[in-house]
C-alpha cells in the first residue's frame, strides 16, 4: 500500500478548525481534496504532517501560524483613495476582495477602515496569524500521472 511522499497524489477528507474549536472548512458532503504532494498546492505544515500516511489512515494536528500561513504583518497595510476602487463601488469593512499586481500576480486584501475617500487595506492572508487544527483521512494515494504542463505534477 502506498503510502504519502513527495511526488504523490493525496486524496484527503479533513476539518480545520480554529483554536477555539470554530470548523472554518471541511470536506464533509463534498469530494475527498485532491492534491499532488510538495508541489505547493497546499500549505507546507499541512504536507509535512501527512507524509507516511497510508489510505485508511486518520492523523489529527495543530499547525502553529510559521507553519500554516505565517504570523501577521503590520506592514501589510495600505491606504488608499477609495476612487481607484471605480465609481458607485460599495465599499465596507471586512470587504474581502482580489487585485493584481504589477508582476501580474493576484493577492487578496481586506478592507480594515474606512475614512472619508480613505480606505485601509489588509494584504495579510485572513488565516494569517492563526493556529490551526485539522483532522485528515487520507482516502488514497497514487502515482503522478505525466499528464503535461500546466497541471501541477511537473
Amino acid at each position: 500500500m502506498m503510502s504519502i511522499a513527495n511526488n504523490t497524489v493525496a486524496s484527503v477528507n479533513y476539518t480545520g478548525r480554529y483554536d477555539n474549536g470554530e470548523v472554518f472548512d471541511t470536506s464533509e458532503g463534498k469530494d475527498p481534496l485532491k492534491f499532488t504532494v510538495g508541489k505547493g498546492q497546499m500549505i507546507l505544515g499541512f504536507e509535512e504532517e501527512l507524509i507516511g500516511a497510508k489510505p485508511g489512515e486518520t492523523r489529527e494536528f495543530t499547525l502553529t501560524p510559521d507553519r500554516a500561513y505565517g504570523e501577521r504583518n503590520e506592514e501589510a497595510f495600505q491606504t488608499v483613495n477609495k476612487s481607484v476602487f471605480g465609481e458607485g463601488a460599495e465599499l465596507k469593512v471586512g470587504l474581502s476582495s482580489y487585485t493584481q499586481l504589477q508582476d501580474g500576480s493576484m493577492t487578496m486584501f481586506t478592507i480594515t477602515a474606512i475614512d472619508g475617500d480613505d480606505v485601509t487595506l489588509d494584504f495579510n492572508h485572513i488565516m494569517a496569524g492563526k493556529t490551526l487544527t485539522f483532522t485528515v483521512t487520507v482516502t488514497d494515494v497514487s502515482e503522478v500521472d505525466n499528464c503535461g504542463p500546466g497541471c501541477g505534477c511537473n
